[in-house]
């Protein structure tokens, strides 16, 4: 694979033209290209330039509106709710978070809402932000059917990751953003692109068999829970959080109404925040340090989310696919 080196504000720079030319305002594509530089920042590989080209997709054709604003409800004190109007995701939650902490230091536990708005980035921003203010986050999201349930070989649920936060005053917070899949489909999609196999168990090909190649999987294959019946439950937990609970689309649902331009779909999210000052009172963090503390002096342990906190401190150039980047600076270029 050939690649190029571009410095971070040239990875944010070349985001945010690219969305610039292709329907969102400043804003949007401001708090976008900032999530998509802070991805490769991180070593988010899957989430970062990689989307960028179906975020495009989508603009394009009209499903997600650049250019709209979300509206935040505050359904009682403990109850925020978002209406996304075809917003991308990162704009919802710039406006959503700030209201979900606020109740939650409040009350003690509040819920954010999202429905109608555009989700394809990593989470682990969402919880990440909700943690840094010293609360614990829980958030979770589903797609379009790209996952088999336990036992079966066709798809029903999404990719449904979930991600998980726990807040570490004058630390880095410990965070983990998973797909309730054996792989996230942007992984499976990379490895495609890099020439890489996958392990096996991660997914089947058309004809229901085991493969390890991933071009099978992502081209009319399908991906298998993690964990077999185990990851399947919490898939399914998912689709009800995300999708009934906040009264929004289930995952076939979401495919039934999508436009197929390869963008991402419309879909709810839900994002739990609860506040251990009031659950656990005073010193709950240097309880749960005892915990972490112990947990890391076993050898051959790390704490989720230190790799990405590790990779964040280098602030030189990145390795980006070249293909990659051709394509981008096209799309850049196009009204």
């Amino acid at each position: 694979m050939t690649t190029v080196s571009l410095s971070l504000d040239e990875i944010l720079d070349l985001a945010k033209k690219t969305l610039l030319a292709n329907g969102c305002d400043d804003e949007t594509a401001s708090i976008l290209a900032d999530l998509i530089m802070k991805a490769e920042r991180d070593g988010s590989l899957s989430h970062g330039l990689f989307r960028l080209p179906a975020y495009v997709a989508g603009l394009k054709s009209g499903k997600i509106n650049g250019k709209a604003r979300p509206e935040v409800k505050k359904i009682s004190p403990s109850v925020i709710k978002v209406l996304g109007n075809n917003c991308l995701a990162p704009m919802v939650l710039n406006k959503g978070l700030p209201e979900l902490i606020k109740a939650a230091k409040e009350n003690g536990v509040a819920v954010l809402a999202i429905n109608n708005s555009h989700h394809m980035a990593a989470m682990w921003p969402e919880t990440e932000k909700v943690a840094e203010a010293g609360l614990v986050a829980f958030a979770c999201t589903s797609y379009k059917p790209a996952v088999a349930p336990a036992g079966a070989t066709k798809p029903l649920f999404g990719t449904n990751p979930i991600s998980f936060a726990w807040p570490r005053p004058d630390k880095t917070p410990v965070v983990y953003d998973m797909a309730t899949a054996s792989m996230a489909m942007g992984e499976v999609q990379v490895a495609k692109r890099e020439g890489h196999k996958v392990p096996l168990g991660t997914g089947l090909n058309k004809q229901g068999k085991e493969t390890t190649d991933p071009g099978e999987i992502a081209d009319g294959g399908v991906l298998l829970p993690f964990g077999g019946y185990k990851g399947s439950a919490i898939a399914m937990m998912v689709e009800l959080l995300a999708g009934a609970l906040v009264g929004d689309n289930f995952s076939f649902e979401t495919a039934n109404k999508d436009n197929k331009d390869g963008g991402p779909p419309s879909g709810g999210e839900f994002i739990l925040a609860v506040s251990p000052e009031k659950v656990a009172g005073t010193g709950w963090d240097k309880h749960a340090d005892i915990f972490f503390n112990k947990m890391k002096s076993m050898e051959g342990v790390r704490l989720p989310g230190e790799r990405r906190h590790k990779n964040r401190l280098d602030k030189g150039p990145r390795s980006i696919n070249a293909d990659l980047v051709e394509k981008i600076k096209i799309l850049s270029t196009k009204k």
